[in-house]
């Protein structure tokens, strides 16, 4: 009743005396990931935002809907009325060859799926929980629905936590007779069995070519932890048994390291399979040992300055109304940098560690963004760990990135200028 009563008020109630409403996304900003929902918000009601990229922080620019301006309140989400000739010299200051600003016209609501099992629960994914927060809407899809073919009804695809190589999370060491991780092996060789592949790895394997087909295809790829790192390994491992007996029943290949083809991954390269699985790692890419060593009071890494009117992607996806951005672990916390393709774009890192955090790259037609870690605002997240309250952390700027990525393809029809 609440949304007819709403889309009523965006039809019947126009922009009053030419003004305008501005999200801003500064310090004053009370609530940074809320605003990124009602831009959301707005976009499905077929009404247009204006990205403000590096004016305010990344602030928004709407029409002055009664109906918008009122789900602001609800959701406390701080706005300003402006008028028509205010709004007008803001674009005028951006539109300053000599300012590193611009103006991005986001049009459409992405239509969200996170790749998620049957068990998933959305506190314990970083993309879930803010997306839940934020009140952006998602479906929850996974392998059967991939295989199927059902990933071009999406725009934007978030992986969960995941083991794309077949080894469950390399948690066999220590939760091998944990109910939970007896109960996820029993129903993914179930999943790979009624899907036709003999293996969990082989079903893995299948999935992932899919979801680069996908972005092949112009689908925007996200992924956080293991979802970045353990996706790449087992594109270039395919055709590779890396996986030891206890996880798909016979050895793993001896030579697999040789066999390992870097040419098939999106982003890393050269990199050296660890093949003991009592060892909670997949490889050496992910630095949590080095961001371990450091302490929480030393973690942390820097977004790259773009230039807005020329790089016009990154500063998308770079929008924070703070440069340094708090480290968080994760069983994947962040990435070697020597290990990371030429081609890539890195977008955070930590310069004193030679580790990065956030990075870009296009493949084909599509795009994909990989960040390390699992919870921007729970620093060591463990299993069974309590979700994060976001209502505690409304400004996170580590979690800011994330809806970035969010709002991006709403604006990729958009020539850009790189």
């Amino acid at each position: 009743m609440r949304s007819l009563f709403v889309l009523l008020l965006l039809a019947a109630t126009p922009a009053m005396h030419a003004t305008k409403l501005l999200l801003p996304m500064d310090e004053t900003q009370k609530d940074h990931l809320k605003a990124y929902g009602i831009a959301y918000w707005t976009l499905t009601r077929n009404v247009e935002v204006e990205w403000l990229l590096n004016y305010r922080g990344g602030s928004f620019m709407i029409e002055h809907i009664q109906a918008i301006e009122q789900e602001c309140i609800i959701r406390g989400v701080t706005y300003q009325v402006i008028a028509d000739g205010q709004a007008n010299a803001i674009l005028t200051e951006i539109a300053d060859p000599e300012v590193n600003m611009e103006v991005v016209k986001l049009e459409k609501a992405p239509k969200i799926a996170v790749y998620a099992p049957d068990g998933f629960q959305p506190w314990d994914d970083a993309v879930a929980l803010v997306m839940t927060y934020a009140e952006i809407p998602y479906e929850r899809i996974y392998d059967a629905e991939v295989i199927a073919g059902k990933l071009p009804l999406y725009d934007w695809l978030h992986l969960h936590h995941e083991d794309f190589t077949g080894q469950y999370g390399k948690f066999w060491r220590n939760y091998r007779t944990a109910p939970w991780y007896q109960e996820q092996q029993r129903e993914s060789e179930e999943m790979a069995q009624s899907l036709g592949f003999a293996k969990v790895s082989e079903m893995k394997l299948a999935v992932a070519t899919r979801i680069r087909d996908y972005v092949a295809g112009g689908g925007y790829l996200f992924t956080m932890c293991s979802g970045t790192d353990s996706y790449d390994i087992a594109l270039a491992s395919e055709g590779v048994d890396i996986c030891a007996e206890m996880f798909d029943g016979d050895p793993a290949d001896p030579s697999a390291q040789q066999k390992i083809n870097f040419t098939r991954s999106l982003a890393f390269k050269d990199f050296l399979l660890e093949m003991n699985p009592a060892v909670y790692e997949f490889s050496n890419i992910d630095a949590t040992d080095i961001h371990g060593s450091i302490g929480q009071e030393r973690d942390f890494f820097t977004l790259f300055d773009f230039s807005a009117k020329w790089d016009v992607v990154p500063s998308m996806l770079c929008q924070s109304h703070e440069q340094v951005v708090k480290g968080f672990m994760g069983q994947t916390t962040a990435f070697r940098k020597q290990l990371v393709k030429s081609d890539v774009l890195v977008m955070g890192e930590n310069k004193a560690q030679g580790t990065v955090k956030y990075i870009h790259g296009e493949y084909a037609l599509g795009q994909w963004t990989f960040y390390g870690g699992h919870d921007p605002e729970d620093y060591q997240h463990m299993v069974g760990d309590p979700p994060t309250d976001l209502s505690l952390h409304p400004n996170s700027c580590g979690y800011r990135l994330i809806l970035n990525n969010i709002l991006f393809p709403a604006a990729r029809k958009k020539k850009q200028k790189t």
